[in-house]
């Protein structure tokens, strides 16, 4: 990879915004930023002058995605996670969590010990990092199973999930869990203290319970509304935790099917840009045309707008993350910068890779994205490496 020099976009960086700014990219990390008036020196550097219009903000990170472009995490192989790695950087994902669904214990076992050889050895620049693994279900509520296959949904488990965690060699870094659910608190407490985050998700909590919950180790709420007792005036739930609850980092799908516009609006009033992160939840048919797909066993109908099971239940999302910020500032009309921490920055601080990731910052993996004024992504780095290029803006990094 030869070092380059990004020109003439506006650099959203770490701590403030440059227009007509520059960025330049050696050995796979961001060498400097600046103002394009203050270059003097390209020495060595190829020079990528960008349309106008252009703006360059950190690379999207997705903790809760299930597949794309006919990938899945649960294919359980190689080839699976090397397309979803590729496939992500055209919507602006720069690193994600492989995502779990509730299933046998052989087959959930198969996609662990997949991930954690993916992680370990099929790493590469130029496509989306896999940061370790999400594992959403089985330790779930039957109550709010949603899309998740019912039959195999278990109480949560400490000691299987010790062993899961030895399978995927630590790589299991967010659990979903229904905390209210026999051994749930025992399991929150276990994954605080290994370093794992809990997240209640497919849930049927009190509020009560979720704030029993939060004292023994939860601190993260999985896509919000969705899978889980709803705000009522006689009990929050854990929506009203998610809202009230600062301990509570927590996820959103922003399609506008999952939750209507004007929820989206109430929820980032509510939890603000501090504590929101952005998700698709997308399964396997997202970038593909409409038709019959499979989801964790059961068969989806997918659309062009959503993908359902035959009784009309969402079955994850064909969301992509360059729309989920396009829909969140239209709903909400936040700024750039509160973009910014939902889609990358938050993300980053949870799973602890802030010293390299979800900001622009000397020294950062340069995993870039130029959109423009449509808010269509341009151009993708991964790790200094072009990863996506719409319109052949660069094609010189190899």
């Amino acid at each position: 990879m030869e070092p380059i020099i990004l020109m003439n976009g506006t650099v959203f960086t770490e701590t403030n915004e440059i227009a007509d700014g520059y960025i330049k990219i050696a050995g796979g990390k961001i060498a400097g930023i600046g103002s394009v008036s203050e270059l003097t020196d390209t020495t060595g550097y190829t020079v990528v002058p960008l349309p106008e219009g252009s703006k360059i903000i950190p690379g999207m990170i997705d903790v809760h995605i299930h597949g794309v472009d006919g990938a899945d995490t649960m294919d359980a192989t190689t080839r699976a996670l090397d397309q979803m790695a590729t496939a992500l950087p055209r919507e602006g994902t720069t690193c994600f969590l492989a995502t779990t669904i509730t299933q046998s214990q052989p087959s959930i076992e198969r996609a662990l010990a997949n991930a954690a050889d993916y992680i370990a050895h099929h790493q590469a620049p130029g496509k989306a990092e896999c940061a370790g693994i999400h594992l959403e279900g089985p330790f779930l509520s039957p109550k709010r199973s949603g899309a998740q296959p019912l039959e195999y949904i278990i109480h949560p488990s400490v000691e299987l999930f010790q062993h899961w965690q030895s399978i995927a060699g630590g790589h299991i870094k967010l659990v979903t869990l229904a905390p209210e659910e026999e051994g749930g608190l025992e399991l929150a407490k276990y994954l605080r203290e290994t370093g794992v985050i809990a997240s209640i998700g497919h849930s049927d909590a009190t509020y009560d319970e979720c704030v029993e919950a939060i004292r023994a180790g939860a601190s993260h709420v999985t896509h919000l509304y969705n899978g889980m007792r709803g705000l009522h005036h006689r009990d929050p739930g854990v929506v009203g935790a998610a809202f009230l609850r600062e301990e509570l980092m927590v996820e959103l799908i922003a399609d506008g099917i999952h939750s209507r516009p004007e929820m989206v609006k109430i929820a980032f009033d509510q939890i603000t840009s501090e504590r929101m992160i952005l998700i698709t939840d997308s399964m396997r048919a997202k970038c593909l045309k409409r038709g019959t797909y499979e989801l964790g066993g059961q068969t989806v109908y997918v659309t062009e707008q959503d993908a359902r099971l035959a009784d009309g239940t969402l079955a994850g999302s064909i969301l992509k993350m360059k729309d989920a910020i396009k829909n969140m500032r239209e709903f909400t009309r936040c700024s750039i910068p509160q973009l910014i921490r939902m889609c990358s920055s938050n993300a980053a601080k949870e799973l602890g890779l802030f010293d390299r990731k979800g900001s622009i910052a000397v020294g950062k993996d340069a995993d870039l994205v130029v959109i423009d004024d449509e808010w269509e992504v341009e151009l993708t780095l991964c790790s200094g490496k072009v990863a996506y290029d719409r319109k052949g803006v660069r094609d010189a990094t190899g």
